[in-house]
């Protein structure tokens, strides 16, 4: 889950992703970052935090790190949460990257929409909810799809 500083949509989409795998007891693997460098060893924003533990999910231990080149070897999918950090995440990658590895995080709710999660990091505190619904909603969709159909649970 990559988006800019790592402290707002892509924190909360490993958060909402890793309770998803608990949930359904997946043997995968999570993890978030940003393409740039400014938050790097931050918490995720408060907000971030306080929308996921008003669902029962806790975030506070994460810590922003940097996109770096190696993760296009270390994960089998990277999402994408806007246009704008696809084409970070290619300039990382030198165009050497594979990105056949990236989609942009909405596809999997809305296929070929190529729409961008919107950032709510310029907002207010409103702006967080609609996020991690949007979130939430395309992570139960990346289960549907990805998980192995007995190990979904009804």
């Amino acid at each position: 889950m990559v988006c800019l500083g790592n402290i707002c949509r892509s924190p909360i989409a490993e958060g909402v992703m890793q309770e998803k795998i608990n949930q359904h007891h997946l043997d995968w693997t999570v993890d978030s970052a940003g393409t740039e460098s400014f938050h790097v060893g931050e918490a995720p924003h408060r907000f971030s935090q306080k929308v996921c533990a008003n669902h029962g999910i806790d975030i506070s231990h994460q810590r922003a790190r940097r996109f770096i080149k190696a993760d296009f070897k270390n994960y089998d999918k990277i999402y994408a949460m806007a246009k704008d950090v696809y084409y970070e995440i290619e300039n990382i990658g030198s165009f050497n990257g594979d990105m056949s590895k990236v989609v942009l995080f909405l596809n999997e709710l809305k296929p070929d929409s190529n729409e961008s999660v919107p950032d709510p990091y310029y907002g207010g505190e409103a702006g967080f909810e609609p996020v991690y619904e949007l979130i939430d909603q395309t992570c139960d969709a990346i289960v549907q799809r990805y998980a192995v159909p007995d190990t979904i649970d009804s």
